[in-house]
């Protein structure tokens, strides 16, 4: 089970950021963050109703009371959940609040009893730190069916999969 835990954030005005599972108070924040990242033409929007429906799936990152990271682990079947809606605002990158985020959802697929979660992203970098590896698309027909076939981008897709097992340490 995922604990609340705090952690430091080298230059942000706060010493320690809380990680933890979010709660349908926490959809509107959430929803703000992804729409911002929406805005910036980095990820799909969710409306606060899909994302309180969701809301079992979804890590957040807090300063006080504003939320400032948030990622969900979307369940594709048995075997295979994908990492996505990641965003840290702005001003609170690069401080490694996505890594966290997404080592919460990959802690999230080990309880669930998921071994895979993939991603599709344009940071292939950060992934890579993660311990995730690259492969094709097409590995993720559940993936391409449910949400790249309403992608805006959807025929000239600049995003590379993702893939890492849950029990590999990273």
């Amino acid at each position: 089970m995922i604990v609340h835990s705090r952690f430091s954030v080298p230059s942000v005005a706060i010493d320690l950021v809380t990680i933890r599972k979010a709660t349908p108070a926490d959809a509107p924040g959430i929803a703000d963050l992804v729409n911002q990242g929406e805005r910036e033409g980095q990820l799909l929007p969710r409306s606060i109703e899909s994302i309180r429906a969701s809301i079992d799936d979804w890590i957040i990152v807090l300063d006080g009371d504003r939320i400032v990271g948030v990622g969900s682990l979307l369940e594709m079947g048995n075997t295979l959940s994908e990492v996505r809606s990641l965003a840290v605002a702005p001003d609170y990158r690069k401080h490694g609040i996505g890594a966290q985020i997404v080592n919460a959802l990959i802690d999230l697929a080990r309880e669930r009893k998921i071994p895979t979660v993939f991603a599709l992203t344009r940071a292939v970098l950060f992934f890579e730190k993660l311990g995730f590896i690259i492969t094709d698309k097409e590995n993720f027909p559940e993936k391409v069916w449910r949400d790249c076939s309403i992608c805006p981008v959807q025929f000239a897709c600049d995003e590379v999969a993702m893939v890492r097992s849950v029990d590999s340490k990273q």
